[in-house]
């Protein structure tokens, strides 16, 4: 059987296109009744609101991490986590998605000192490479489970709770040996793998309960920033919660696991845009989409350098 020849650029190239020209040719079919809407002093409130709840959910996803650490065995330090955590965030919107990863891999498998995320003896390749790697793979789990929170929507209810499954023992474990063996090949292809993936990951403990229920908090904290640019424009009316958060939880995943522009950018808000503008109207939801593009944006630079902050405060005061 031959292999289809692979599309010039790659399909992130493509996914990017499609994704980010659909969104565009939206914009300009659009744009008058874009431009004739405002925002009132309670809209700003809301946007202001969505920042806080955005940057908080950084800090939630900071500590659902730590929780897959602590299931995988380690002792993470929390301070240190979640400033490792926000501050190699923003890394994400770089050119090949993969520069956050590296910063925590990195530092995973760094000398424990006082600002290692880990208390223990540095972690080994496979090792940091599934504590990584974990951490977006509960996340889309978690998202996807709350879709069925929207309604049967045509069985794609039942469809999202199937990831579940991928979480038993017997298909995580071969999952995250893939997972590990193909981000490896990556890294290590551009340089950036330090060491070499000389033995395979150790047997995860069991059902991951801990860490996805915090994966759980996590997201519902990201659509709780996304609902307060629906309030700012006044739309919730136009669909059930349940159904802005089905909505929100398969965009979001998209973005977070569908290869194409960092940080997911397009493809979070053509999924979105295609999944609810049969509902709602499409100059607001274009409006939402954008506002919370712009607030969570916003929140992770925020986080980035107010952790940074932090990091440089403390060295400071240690040679003080």
């Amino acid at each position: 059987m031959k292999r289809l020849p692979a599309l010039p650029g790659g399909a992130k190239l493509w996914v990017s296109l499609v994704s980010g020209g659909f969104v565009l040719a939206a914009l300009l079919g659009h744009g008058r009744q874009l431009l004739q809407l405002s925002l009132d002093g309670q809209g700003w409130c809301w946007l202001l609101l969505g920042v806080g709840l955005s940057l908080l959910s950084l800090v939630a996803n900071a500590c659902a991490w730590g929780f897959c650490l602590r299931w995988l065995g380690q002792q993470p330090r929390w301070i240190a986590l979640i400033a490792l955590f926000l501050s190699s965030n923003l890394r994400k919107y770089l050119p090949g998605g993969v520069w956050h990863l590296v910063a925590r891999l990195r530092a995973l498998k760094a000398d424990p000192g006082p600002e290692a995320p880990v208390a223990l003896q540095p972690l080994s390749t496979p090792q940091a490479l599934v504590a990584v790697l974990l951490d977006p793979l509960l996340a889309a789990v978690a998202a996807l489970a709350l879709v069925p929170l929207g309604g049967w929507q045509s069985g794609l209810a039942l469809g999202c709770l199937l990831p579940l499954l991928l979480l038993l023992p017997r298909w995580l474990n071969p999952l995250m040996q893939r997972l590990e063996q193909q981000r490896a090949q990556q890294l290590a292809q551009r340089g950036l793998l330090d060491g070499e993936l000389d033995a395979l990951p150790p047997a995860l403990p069991g059902y991951p309960w801990p860490p996805l229920l915090a994966e759980l908090g996590f997201v519902l904290l990201r659509f709780a920033g996304f609902a307060c640019c629906v309030q700012a424009f006044d739309l919730s009316f136009a669909l059930g919660w349940g159904s802005w958060l089905a909505g929100f939880a398969l965009a979001w995943t998209a973005g977070l696991v569908v290869p194409g522009a960092p940080g997911g950018l397009g493809v979070f808000e053509a999924v979105l845009l295609l999944r609810l503008a049969f509902a709602v109207p499409e100059a607001p939801l274009l409006a939402v989409v954008i506002s919370y593009r712009l607030v969570s944006t916003l929140a992770d630079l925020i986080g980035a350098i107010s952790a940074r902050a932090d990091v440089a405060s403390v060295r400071n005061s240690r040679y003080c």
